[in-house]
C-alpha cells in the first residue's frame, strides 16, 4: 500500500512541476491564456489541473513564487557580502536584472492581476538582500543615510521593474538595460 501511494505522490508532483513549467511558458508566451490552455501545454486534463490549483490567480501565485524563489538563490549566488557594498550592489543589480529580464512578462502579467502591493509582499525575500545589501553600504559610508532605507529599497525596486516595462513597451532595449539601471541607481544611491 505504501508503494502505490509513494507511487501516486511521485506522480502528482510530477504532474504540479509539469504544470508550473507549461504556465510559466503559457503565461510567458500568451499572458491572457485559459486554464484549458495551460492544462494542454503541460499535458493533464484540466481536472488534475484544478486538482492542484483551484484557479487562475492560485496557479498564476504559484510560478510566481517558484520564479521568484530561483531568483533568490540566484541573487544569493552573486555573493553579495563580499567586496564593497558599491560592488556588492552593481553585482545584485545586473543579476536582479538578468533574471527579470527572462521573467518581465510574467511580472507585468503579475502586477495586473494580483496588484503592486501583493507582488511586492510576494518579493519579502528578495527585497531583504537589497535593504541588507543598502544598510551595509550605509555603515561603511558609502550609501546615502539622508534618506529612509526604505525609500532606497523602493527606488531599486521600482526603477527595476520600470526597466521590465520600457523593455516590454520596446523604450529601451534588455541589453543595455543593465547599464542604464546601473548609471542611474549608483549615483542615486550614493553618499
Amino acid at each position: 500500500m505504501a508503494t502505490t501511494q509513494t507511487r501516486r505522490r511521485a506522480d502528482a508532483e510530477r504532474n504540479i512541476a509539469a504544470i508550473l513549467d507549461a504556465a510559466l511558458a503559457v503565461f510567458t508566451e500568451e499572458p491572457q491564456s485559459s486554464m484549458a490552455a495551460i492544462a494542454r501545454a503541460a499535458g493533464v486534463g484540466r481536472v488534475t489541473l484544478y486538482a492542484h490549483f483551484a484557479s487562475r490567480e492560485v496557479l498564476l501565485e504559484a510560478v510566481l513564487d517558484r520564479t521568484i524563489a530561483e531568483a533568490g538563490v540566484i541573487i544569493a549566488e552573486a555573493e553579495l557580502a563580499k567586496g564593497s557594498a558599491v560592488e556588492a550592489l552593481r553585482r545584485l543589480l545586473r543579476t536582479s536584472w538578468h533574471v527579470l529580464d527572462q521573467h518581465r512578462k510574467l511580472f507585468d502579467l503579475a502586477q495586473r492581476e494580483l496588484g503592486s502591493v501583493q507582488l511586492r509582499q510576494r518579493h519579502r525575500e528578495v527585497v531583504d538582500h537589497v535593504e541588507g545589501l543598502l544598510a551595509r553600504g550605509q555603515q561603511e559610508g558609502v550609501i546615502r543615510a539622508d534618506l529612509p532605507i526604505s525609500w532606497l529599497v523602493t527606488t531599486v525596486y521600482s526603477l527595476l521593474h520600470a526597466a521590465a516595462e520600457d523593455v516590454n513597451s520596446g523604450q529601451l532595449k534588455a541589453e543595455e538595460a543593465a547599464d542604464v539601471l546601473e548609471a542611474t541607481l549608483l549615483p542615486a544611491l550614493r553618499s
